[in-house]
Parts: structure tokens; C-alpha cells; sequence
């Protein structure tokens, strides 16, 4: 036992029996639950999957110069040459040389039987959840009010509304630091639409395999379609939702990724001329050389992390032509993102193993639980604008590529976890430095964002082997990525994805004046500690120029029509037109 107990610390040395870091995994996972409060039965031996969580609305393939590939999995592996595989991933960090403990190739993981998502919510949907998951310190200023029919309204110091909760609709409406507006509806099936005001987001539907629930989500982002897996558990009362990787690949290739390249090569991205690599220059820069795959991985997460953020977040900025002050991503924290990539290989790797044996990972092992009880100070790349509380109890946004890490496992009653921002973008961005709360429904969507762009690169590594610098896989390594069981029999994509969307967008803005009136004269929710009603400091009852497109529609309500001109969109009243430019108003007729 002094021998499996050695194992779990970070950077045991590769000599480490494979059963005994199994072994490890099994009780490291079981006992750190003992102290915690329900679902005790949410640690089982390290397996499993991860996503992108609720707030996922413009997650997905990001344009930074890859395609995307299939989702991986796996843990374990070994390679062309019979070296070992990676290292169990709940087992800390492994550094560049590798030197974290590995299980041999024979190694077979324990089975583990997954468990059903009990404690969906108090109230028993998933929106609800997600809601108790954002609880937590409140930004200075911040004041809730509710009514007699459930509606809730948080405003911020300056009295506009930052989290409007509509309870006729299932419906919860958010508005981002940066002028976005997001908006989550959960059903009675408890299926979900996510969507923003850019016309994107996705439709999820659960379903059951194998005893199991999981979600499929079809994802709408920049005209096109595409679908993810999920699979649903519970954490300190709250429920998460984890990726599922729905391919999985030949264990050499695993070993291939994992393992030092046999040179360093030179690789040329081709996005130097790419407008979001101008903007922002001062924030990233790839290496010249990469040694193995996690690194040349890891200037794929981030490229796709900053691309997608260059559409999403830098509308203002890029009509001022200022770039924000950035926080670099200096090599030092390049280099953390690269072991947690590696990590997340070597975890996937091992799910790979245990689904070949027809054995379903478990998704609290390889979610957010495991990373908050390993012992390990994890790193999490945003998928997302995702505002957050400081420590100075001041609100700022973590901006999609922003780079941060925990500072330690939470308190047994916690929902949010403590993490310090080691890189910043700037603009409304956290500070570099600073240590910020984030919600763990919010940690568990960074963990499959990260996951997710890890599946693509490496679906990008083995299509493009051998081509413009990147090694030659061995044969053993070129196998086609097997579809997984859960993912064959999921339900077909929701080909009215796209519809939906956009039509919860034109409702969230009829919706949120509604619980607007109802809260108007209602008395302060007992929890908003000296709130005043929202109505203290209004929505703006005028338009001017340069206000947001979230800021007219809480003044004069949703437009009849929407006309859609590349960057300009114009809203179309009964006597009114307001054009938008950069998602500023730039004209009224």
C-alpha cells in the first residue's frame, strides 16, 4: 500500500507498476470523496469523458489554421517501439522530459460501472443546476431582486441587468462585460438550447446507452453544423457535464503523442498573415521548434482559442484599432499548458482502453472532480467569455485563450474554484495575477473546451503526418479512429438547430422585459443582502449612439426583422430601423 500511495505524487519516476498506479487511482479517487458531501459514489478509478458545458454557445472549431478531426480518447499506451505510454493522467503533471509515471502496455484497467446523474438539480432540471452552480462571491455592487413568479434579476453597480432569470420559460439570460448576451433555455424533456446574439449556439437532447445518460448536442457556429457528445454527473450539488469523445484511436498513435518526437522539427502554421495574429501579437507566438506533440498541440489550442476570441470578443477594439494591453503567454506558461496537454492525452488514452473492453468511463474521474482532489494545480485554456469575481470582489471577464490555474481543491460546500490568471488578452479580461472564483459548471466547460481542441489537433497530427515538417507516423499509429458505442447509437443531429437558435435569440428580449415589469414593483429577494429593486437605476428608455445591441433591445423591446450584412445588422421596427456596426449602434432611422 506505501508503494500505490507513493505512486500518485506527481513525477514518480517511469518504473512504476501499471497495476499499482491503477490501484492508486482507485483509492486516491474513492477516499477523497469520503470527505465530501453527496454524490459519494461520483469517484470511481480515473476513466471517462469531458465537454463543453452549458455555457458553450460558441464553442466548437475555432478557424486558426487546422481542421478538425475526429474526437480521441485513450490512456496508457504504447508505442511503434514498445516504449511506455503516457502516465495516468490523475497522477500530476508530467514534465517535458516525461519523467511522470507510466502504466506498462499490458496494463487493463479495473472495470468500472458508470453511474446514473442523480441530483440533476434542486427543482430537477439541468438550467437549474447550472444556476446553482454560478453561485458564489458576488461582484461589488451586484443587486438581486425577485418576484412572486420565480423571475430573478441581478443587476450590476451601474443598474443594468447582468443575469435575468425568466421561470415561465426555463429561461436564463446573461449579459456579458463585453456587450454579448447569452441565453440558455431548459425544456421538460430536458433538452437545452444555448444561444448568443452572433447567431450561434447549439441544441442539446439526452439519451440513454448502455444504463447511462448522455446529451448530444448539435453545435451551430459560422454557417455550419456539427455535433459533440456529453455525458452528465454530479459535484458538490451541482451538475456538470463532461465531454465524450466519440472516436477513439489505436493505442501506438497515443504513445506517438505522447512520447518525444525522435527530432525537434520546424513547423509552419500559415497563420502569420491571419488578421488575429497581428491583433494579437504582443499575446502569443508559437515556437520554432516542437519536440513532441504536446507542444506543437499546444500552439494549436491556443491558435484556435485566440482566433475564435479575435470574432467573438474584439469587435470594439478592432473598430478603435487599439489591441489590449495583453498579459503575455510567456514560455514558462506555455510550457504548464503543455503538460496539462499531455495529461489530457494520456487520460484519454485509457478511456480508449476501457471502452475496447466495453467498459463506459467514468465521467467524474476524468471531469473536473478528479482535477479538484488529485492534488495537482491543473491548467485550464477559456473556451469562452466566462465573467468571473476577483479577489478583490471586482467583476472581469476570463476571455476565451486566457490561460489559468488552480490554486488549490475547494471547501466540501463550495460550487466555484479558486484560480489564479496566468496570461490575460486584456480589454475586459482578468488581470494577469489576479486569483478569480469560477463556477465549476464554468471549470467543467474550460476542461472540454481544452479536450476537444486536443481531439482535433491530434485528428489534424494524423491526417497531415508527414507533411510540412510534422514526423511520419509508424505504421502501428495510422489506424482510422474507431466511433465509439454511446456515439453509433446516439439520435441524429437536430438538423433545425439552426432555427431554434436564432429563435431564442428573438424571444430572450420579449422575455427579459417581461420579468423586468414583474420585478419592477416586487420586494427584495431575502438573498440579495440589502438589494434594491432593479428598477433603482433602469434600462436605458432612449437610443444613442454607440450603445449595444443588448442595451436597444432592453430599451425598445425585439425588432420586427433582422437584416444580416457581414458586420453591419440592421434592426428592423415598425417605425424604426437601427443599424449596428461591430455590434455598436452606428445609425437610426
Amino acid at each position: 500500500m506505501n508503494t500505490i500511495r507513493f505512486a500518485c505524487r506527481p513525477g514518480y519516476p517511469m518504473g512504476v507498476l501499471a497495476v499499482a498506479l491503477l490501484g492508486c487511482c482507485v483509492v486516491g479517487a474513492q477516499s477523497s470523496e469520503k470527505a465530501k458531501p453527496a454524490p459519494a459514489k461520483a469517484a470511481k478509478p480515473p476513466s471517462s469523458a469531458a465537454g463543453h458545458g452549458a455555457s458553450a454557445a460558441g464553442h466548437g472549431p475555432a478557424a486558426a489554421g487546422g481542421t478538425h478531426g475526429p474526437t480521441t480518447a485513450g490512456h496508457g499506451p504504447t508505442t511503434a517501439g514498445g516504449s511506455h505510454g503516457p502516465t495516468t493522467s490523475a497522477h500530476g503533471p508530467s514534465t517535458a522530459g516525461g519523467s511522470a509515471g507510466r502504466p506498462g502496455a499490458g496494463n487493463k484497467p479495473n472495470t468500472v460501472g458508470g453511474h446514473d446523474p442523480t441530483g440533476r438539480a434542486a427543482g430537477g432540471s439541468a438550467t437549474a443546476a447550472s444556476r446553482a452552480g454560478k453561485a458564489g462571491p458576488q461582484p461589488k455592487g451586484s443587486r438581486t431582486v425577485s418576484d412572486a413568479h420565480g423571475n430573478e434579476i441581478r443587476t450590476r453597480a451601474n443598474g443594468r441587468p447582468a443575469d435575468v432569470h425568466v421561470a415561465s420559460r426555463g429561461m436564463d439570460i446573461h449579459h456579458g462585460l463585453d456587450g454579448s448576451r447569452r441565453v440558455s433555455v431548459e425544456r421538460a424533456d430536458h433538452s437545452r438550447i444555448v444561444a448568443d446574439g452572433r447567431g450561434r449556439g447549439y441544441v442539446q437532447h439526452p439519451y440513454s446507452y448502455g444504463g447511462h445518460e448522455f446529451a448530444h448536442r448539435t453545435y451551430y457556429r459560422n454557417g455550419r453544423a456539427y455535433d459533440r457528445f456529453y455525458r452528465g454527473y454530479p459535484y458538490h450539488g451541482v451538475y456538470v457535464e463532461a465531454y465524450a469523445p466519440a472516436y477513439y484511436y489505436a493505442p501506438a498513435f497515443y504513445g506517438w503523442a505522447y512520447n518525444p518526437w525522435p527530432a525537434p522539427i520546424a513547423y509552419s502554421w500559415g497563420f502569420a498573415v491571419a488578421p488575429w495574429y497581428g491583433f494579437y501579437g504582443g499575446y502569443f507566438a508559437p515556437w520554432p521548434v516542437y519536440a513532441n506533440a504536446s507542444l506543437w498541440l499546444t500552439d494549436y489550442l491556443i491558435s484556435q482559442s485566440i482566433a475564435a476570441a479575435y470574432l467573438d470578443e474584439t469587435a470594439a477594439a478592432q473598430a478603435a484599432g487599439d489591441p489590449p494591453a495583453a498579459g503575455p503567454l510567456t514560455p514558462a506558461v506555455k510550457q504548464e499548458i503543455s503538460d496539462e496537454v499531455q495529461r489530457q492525452i494520456a487520460l484519454e488514452n485509457q478511456e480508449a482502453q476501457m471502452t475496447a473492453q466495453n467498459t463506459q468511463p467514468d465521467p467524474a474521474s476524468s471531469g473536473i472532480q478528479r482535477m479538484l482532489t488529485d492534488g495537482v494545480q491543473h491548467v485550464f485554456v477559456a473556451g469562452s467569455n466566462i465573467d468571473v469575481t476577483d479577489n478583490g470582489g471586482d467583476e472581469c471577464t476570463v476571455g476565451e485563450g486566457d490561460a489559468l490555474k488552480l490554486t488549490g481543491p475547494p471547501t466540501s460546500d463550495a460550487t466555484v474554484a479558486s484560480l489564479v490568471m496566468l496570461s490575460s488578452k486584456g480589454g475586459h479580461d482578468c488581470a494577469q495575477g489576479d486569483t478569480v472564483s469560477v463556477a465549476f459548471t464554468d471549470l467543467q466547460d474550460m476542461q472540454n473546451h481544452m479536450r476537444e481542441t486536443i481531439s482535433a489537433g491530434m485528428g489534424t497530427l494524423q491526417t497531415n503526418q508527414g507533411k510540412g515538417g510534422l514526423p511520419s507516423l509508424p505504421p502501428s499509429a495510422q489506424a482510422a479512429p474507431v466511433k465509439a458505442a454511446f456515439a453509433a447509437s446516439a439520435p441524429p443531429p437536430d438538423t433545425d438547430a439552426a432555427n431554434q437558435i436564432n429563435q431564442q435569440v428573438q424571444d430572450a428580449g420579449q422575455a427579459e422585459q417581461e420579468a423586468l415589469k414583474g420585478t419592477q414593483s416586487a420586494p427584495q429577494d431575502a438573498s440579495s443582502q440589502g438589494a434594491t429593486p432593479a428598477t433603482a437605476s433602469g434600462p436605458p428608455k432612449t437610443i444613442s449612439m454607440g450603445q449595444t445591441i443588448d442595451e436597444v433591445t432592453a430599451a425598445i423591446g425585439p425588432p420586427k426583422s433582422i437584416v444580416n450584412l457581414a458586420t453591419k445588422k440592421i434592426y428592423v421596427y415598425p417605425d424604426l430601423k437601427v443599424t449596428f456596426v461591430h455590434g455598436k449602434v452606428s445609425d437610426v432611422q
